[in-house]
């Protein structure tokens, strides 16, 4: 409220001081470039200590580019194709044309020298071949070509949905207030916060390294609680002045409620968002980093520059009036439909809590099931040509297609024969068993002779639930009786063993990551509204609604329910970092307006009114806010439901049908339900008091007497 007031009382001041913190944020960003992640930021296991063993002894594989020549009569373009290979700059080196099985088709790889970071070259190489026979298909893909052609696609879809989700907002601020600026305030606040965020996070990722997706997650988080502490705010601000208080009232009256509110629901989303350290990964590390700072930075501009706007605009914060939708504007915020939808609640509350507690559990059960792996060549979109080469070659060329495991081999170089031999034997054992095929390469050794490798394919799907096994049998049984007698250091890694260790490291995360998001909001609760009974209502709340997400999640992607009018198909799972994302974002945004109501609900049974008739009020006078919120937050989230990339859709579908069921289904059914079956008992232990501080007796609420 100091904060406020201070602002309200100079406002010019807050502004300039606003604009001045946003711009020197910004030139952070400008001034010291942005330390990324790295592979070695992600080795986790077994699997990492192998890649680790491996990049120090120089034997990383070179990025390759593979040329497809599908067509009759390929070879004399083929051969053009290796001369034109041969000619670009970053080549190490060619191969000699390899035909298919069914004579179909040639594949010529291409080795890059090591620091290269760019296939372009060696792309419009191949263009001008494929230009010059139009009669045949060539095509060309590889670790570099495709990992451009995704970061390009996911740039493409990420900058669609921010193009497509500001005008949105505006329409929907534009319904929620009825007048241009006050509509534009909002996003004008979240706009800012975002931009200081971004900029600020250039120091810190030289301590926490910055992951690429970090800057969508700041935009996604920025836009939805700059939007929220703004509405909370407004819409309290204009409310009292429509009660006669002058600006500078309504602004501190504001403050000392919705502010109070914001601080809270901010500090319950940092907290939710810390949730996200618990799991270890840089990924998460970064992605906590910059959600955290972006909520702070919005709660700071929503008690200081915003008060400061307030008052400054004055009347003309309702101006330019839109006619149609300012009528319905203040229809809607008398609470006309919440009440509608909260009378019959509040005269049944059993049946309604039974009714809505069925629909979420009956969501919330196919979670029970739910599959989680990583992202494959199949979850990516087929409109990607890369993606579409890659299969065409695996198609082709089945031999390197299915998952592989490395065994990486540290020994004295004096040992370099033995290894070689129990590596042989190895490779012969585990071809065997019928689970592994041996690759072309053999055995790979170190210039120094102190570490050796094997490569070891696999005849199944890298989804395969067999290759897990394959795994432990490996490490379990086959290594350890190869290099028995041999005092060696080893270590079996590859994309097999990576996905097998990141499940166990992620094994008992989410259960953790549950516990302590969970366990510091119910602190929070508890502490704000000196309620244990109310701290443990919220937590068993957003369990549900949590529960459900999960639900729908299962359902929609890994069963493929409505996956034809969202456009893509069911990959058999849902992508394994997307629960906890969706977890600890569901949480933190669903208390933003958990705690305005609430806070509201607690006005008003200090102000003497019996809990009963304190809730129906509360959810009525807030009820509208939680709506434009909550519409704001799912029209977002709906819009990457449309995207390409199928873990965007995830993420859309999950964090939108989440949003809006914990909106409607859980705050305004569940929730009121709830309050008026405990009645006085929700706020244990401190029993409610009145205005003068005589204890609050409940009573029957008016329109039970006005029915009798």
């Amino acid at each position: 409220m100091r904060a406020a007031r201070w602002s309200a009382l100079h406002p010019w001041r807050a502004i300039l001081a606003w604009i001045a913190f946003v711009a020197f944020a910004v030139g952070l960003a400008v001034a010291i470039p942005t330390h990324e992640t790295s592979d070695a930021d992600y080795r986790v296991g077994e699997s990492g200590r192998a890649d680790a063993m491996v990049a120090d002894a120089g034997l990383t594989t070179p990025d390759t580019e593979n040329i497809l020549i599908e067509g009759a009569n390929g070879g004399p373009a083929a051969a053009e194709v290796v001369r034109a290979a041969k000619a670009v700059p970053g080549v190490a080196s060619v191969s000699d044309p390899h035909p298919s099985e069914d004579g179909t088709a040639l594949l010529v790889s291409v080795e890059l020298d090591k620091g290269v970071d760019d296939a372009s070259d060696l792309e419009a190489a191949t263009a001008d071949v494929a230009a010059d026979h139009p009669d045949l298909t060539i095509r060309e893909a590889g670790d570099l070509s495709i990992d451009a052609a995704i970061n390009d696609r996911v740039a493409e879809d990420l900058g669609s949905a921010e193009t497509i989700s500001l005008p949105i907002t505006l329409v929907l601020m534009l319904l929620a207030f009825g007048a241009l600026i006050a509509a534009g305030i909002p996003v004008l606040l979240a706009a800012t916060s975002v931009a200081a965020t971004l900029g600020l996070m250039a120091p810190l990722s030289h301590l926490v390294p910055s992951d690429s997706t970090v800057s969508s997650m700041i935009v996604l988080i920025g836009m939805a609680v700059g939007v929220d502490y703004s509405l909370f705010y407004l819409k309290r601000e204009r409310e009292e002045r429509a009660k006669g208080r002058t600006h500078l009232e309504a602004v501190e009256v504001a403050a000392q409620t919705s502010g109070h509110s914001i601080l809270v629901s901010g500090g319950a989303v940092i907290a939710a968002m810390a949730g996200l350290f618990v799991v270890g990964d840089a990924t998460f590390n970064s992605l906590a980093i910059g959600s955290i700072l972006v909520v702070a930075v919005a709660v700071l501009g929503s008690i200081t520059v915003l008060p400061a706007l307030l008052v400054k605009l004055g009347r003309w914060a309702d101006r330019p009036r839109v006619p149609l939708l300012w009528r319905l504007n203040r229809r809607i915020g008398q609470g006309g439909i919440s009440r509608r939808l909260l009378g019959p609640v509040a005269r049944h509350p059993v049946v309604a809590l039974a009714l809505s507690a069925i629909v979420v559990l009956g969501l919330a059960i196919p979670a029970l099931g739910m599959k989680t792996h990583s992202g494959t060549l199949d979850t990516l979109p087929t409109s990607i040509p890369e993606v579409q080469t890659v299969k065409a070659i695996s198609k082709q060329f089945p031999a390197d297609e299915g998952a592989n495991a490395t065994v990486v081999v540290t020994a004295d170089p004096g040992e370099r024969a033995q290894v070689r031999a129990a590596l042989e034997q190895l490779t012969h054992d585990a071809v065997g068993t019928g689970t592994f095929v041996a690759s072309g390469e053999g055995v790979r050794t170190s210039t120094d002779g102190t570490t050796s490798m094997i490569v070891l394919g696999m005849p199944y799907d890298e989804t395969d639930d067999r290759v897990p096994a394959a795994v432990h049998e490996l490490r379990d049984d086959l290594v350890p009786t190869a290099l028995g007698d041999l005092h060696v250091d080893h270590a079996v890694g590859g994309g097999a063993a990576e996905e097998v260790d990141y499940m166990v490291h992620q094994e008992g995360r989410l259960g953790l990551v549950i516990g302590f998001v969970l366990l510091l909001t119910m602190l929070i609760m508890a502490v704000t509204f000196r309620s244990g009974v109310l701290a443990i209502v919220s937590s068993v709340l957003n369990l549900a609604s949590v529960g459900a997400a999960f639900g729908v999640l299962t359902l929609v992607f890994q069963h493929g329910w409505f996956s034809g009018p969202l456009g893509f198909t069911s990959p058999g799972f849902v992508i394994n970092w997307l629960p906890l994302f969706v977890l600890v974002v569901l949480v933190g945004l669903s208390m933003d307006y958990h705690v305005f109501v609430l806070s509201r609900v607690r006005e008003h049974v200090d102000r003497g009114l019996p809990t009963r008739l304190a809730v129906e009020r509360g959810i009525t006078d807030t009820a509208g806010v939680v709506t434009s919120a909550a519409a704001v937050m799912v029209s977002v989230f709906a819009i990457f439901a449309t995207l390409s990339m199928i873990e965007m859709k995830m993420m859309g579908v999950g964090l939108s049908a989440a949003i809006l069921l914990d909106a409607t289904l859980v705050r305004l059914v569940m929730l009121p339900a709830i309050l008026v079956l405990l009645g006085d008992k929700v706020w244990w232990p401190r029993r409610p008091r009145g205005p003068r501080g005589e204890p609050v007796v409940e009573r029957e609420p008016a329109y039970a007497a006005s029915r009798s």
